[in-house]
């Protein structure tokens, strides 16, 4: 799963690295949560990126009702493809999701659970494989919203879950943006997991499991089992606060 995650980055090397043409205007994250709006990379019709702001969890453009989104927070990418949610987007709404960490829940002990935050060994930024789609309902306003991939967890994340985001090396970006690029089958032959020698895995404080805490503190490091605010350790993991 990938149920919370980072955006620190200033927006000049949000920029850079993604090669869009303005920097972006975004303030830095450090508790990214699902039901919110977060920042998209895709490819448009003459193939140049433009970032766009999401709501975190699909609705798929046939939905009858937008609440399905808080259950498609993530599509597998063993599935992605053939799965009614995420299958046309597959095809034909792919983007990029900016980030320099992200969130995962292991066993500690007492019987709670211990986040820890990923990030590239290096500390520079990195995309993680999503899917975007327009929905509206009877109103005339259009709802834009999107979901990330995950792949089955790499060595050195298997001890803490067994799925992790699927994240996509810069040489695979225009393959995976590619808008006349409709063929789901090759497009989910990009997705796997990242070497573990790429990344890097920190316990941090249990105050990132509440979305209301979104400031430094979340991603210091910590000892295990590292208690946050009163009435908080009861809520682990990335989906109980909300």
């Amino acid at each position: 799963m990938c149920g919370r995650f980072t955006l620190r980055a200033s927006p000049q090397e949000i920029q850079r690295a993604f090669g869009l043409d303005a920097a972006p205007q975004l303030a830095p994250r450090f508790n990214v949560a699902p039901g919110q709006a977060i920042a998209t990379v895709h490819a448009d019709r003459d193939g140049r990126r433009v970032l766009g702001m999401r709501r975190w969890g699909l609705v798929p453009h046939w939905a009858r009702d937008p609440r399905i989104g808080a259950r498609l927070v993530n599509a597998r990418a063993e599935t992605a493809a053939t799965r009614p949610a995420f299958r046309d987007a597959m095809r034909l709404h792919r983007c990029l999701v900016p980030a320099d960490g992200f969130y995962e829940w292991g066993a500690a002990a007492g019987g709670t659970r211990q986040p820890h935050l990923v990030t590239r060994a290096d500390a520079e930024l990195f995309a993680i494989a999503g899917l975007y789609e327009h929905w509206r309902g009877e109103s005339a306003d259009w709802l834009h919203t999107c979901t990330l991939i995950t792949v089955p967890s790499n060595a050195l994340l298997r001890a803490i879950h067994d799925r992790m985001p699927a994240i996509l090396p810069p040489e695979h970006w225009d393959a995976w943006l590619d808008p006349a690029g409709k063929d789901a089958a090759r497009a989910a032959a990009l997705l796997a997991p990242r070497p573990e020698g790429e990344l890097r895995a920190v316990a941090v404080s249990r105050r990132v499991n509440r979305t209301e805490f979104d400031d430094r503190a979340c991603i210091e490091p910590q000892g295990p089992g590292t208690d946050a605010p009163s009435g908080e350790a009861e809520r682990d993991g990335p989906y109980g606060s909300r």
